[in-house]
């Protein structure tokens, strides 16, 4: 009796193992959707060299820009691109802004979130010889410019074009907002001088503030940022005053997350929460958020789309009181 019982009980346990989990079998890419040398383009070739360094996958990571359209090219290309799990997108808030902007037929839920890997913070900018030397001395300078004064940002009636509303809201002063495709191009265009200032990220002027070519007047936050370590010979990210404490109350902070077309399977998404999970342990990223004054923030699961659900509602919010939803 007892060892014709012995097959019926092995056969159960093969039937109740799990599968295999899955894994890519062709190259992964990463859109990003704006221009090479911005905030997101660094990002997301930071953990294109961290997944190959620590061989997170067998297959290549390849960062691929797609920036027309204000980013809506990239977006639509994850939207359509449903059901594959071998294309993932980095974005930011643009994944509410852009369709409330243009009335883009898409939404969040037609992806599939992966995981947020940090917030960031933006700074006001200035040409390295600028006379302005805080705040207020912007804020007295742009009621009294004629015309405007310039300011540079990425795209139209996204995240920096958001908070030059709220800066006029604030002042009562008008601005001329010149969009550009990256953060990088704002950043070449104020360190030249073609603009009066920009709201780029930390990351997007690092290189021209240590340069020398511009200067970081305050950041758009509740408090000043954390990292102690000096940037210039002189300056840290910490050293950057809050526009708030200078009489500038505007403040934001945007996510930047992982997303992947939507229809993928439980198990596709779960192989990529798990290797950004990863990712978000190293040193190499540790470095990477306080070398960009990025905010540690990794959220996935629920914990995750929790976060979009009141980000998408607080943008409606900011968007409808700027004008910037499309009729």
């Amino acid at each position: 009796m007892h060892w014709l019982a012995v097959p019926f009980v092995t056969a159960a346990l093969a039937s109740a193992a799990p599968a295999l989990a899955w894994e890519p079998t062709k190259p992964i890419e990463i859109v990003v959707p704006f221009s090479a040398g911005g905030a997101s383009d660094q990002m997301a070739r930071t953990i294109q060299g961290i997944i190959q360094k620590h061989q997170l996958t067998t297959q290549p990571i390849i960062v691929i820009n797609k920036p027309a359209a204000g980013g809506a090219e990239g977006m639509l290309d994850i939207q359509k691109s449903a059901g594959d799990p071998h294309k993932l997108i980095t974005t930011s808030s643009g994944i509410f802004m852009t369709p409330m902007a243009t009335k883009l037929p898409l939404n969040w839920t037609d992806y599939t979130p992966v995981a947020m890997m940090a917030q960031d913070s933006f700074v006001l900018w200035v040409n390295a010889k600028s006379p302005h030397k805080t705040a207020g001395d912007f804020m007295e300078a742009a009621k009294k410019a004629s015309p405007p004064l310039k300011i540079g940002g990425t795209s139209s009636k996204r995240e920096d074009n958001l908070i030059v509303f709220a800066m006029e809201k604030q002042i009562g002063a008008k601005f001329a907002y010149i969009p550009y495709t990256s953060g990088g191009q704002a950043s070449t265009q104020l360190s030249g001088g073609h603009v009066e200032a920009n709201t780029n990220n930390p990351a997007e002027d690092l290189a021209n503030w240590r340069g020398g070519a511009t200067r970081p007047i305050c950041v758009f936050a509740d408090q000043p940022m954390v990292y102690r370590d000096k940037v210039t010979e002189n300056a840290s990210w910490a050293d950057i005053p809050t526009c708030t404490s200078q009489g500038l109350n505007v403040s934001y902070q945007m996510l930047r997350g992982m997303f992947m077309p939507g229809k993928v399977t439980k198990d596709q998404q779960a192989f990529y929460v798990n290797m950004f999970k990863k990712v978000s342990e190293t040193q190499e990223w540790k470095d990477y958020l306080a070398r960009n004054a990025l905010v540690g923030d990794y959220r996935d699961g629920e914990a995750f789309v929790s976060f979009l659900k009141a980000d998408e509602e607080k943008h409606a919010r900011l968007m409808s009181e700027a004008g910037f939803m499309a009729k």
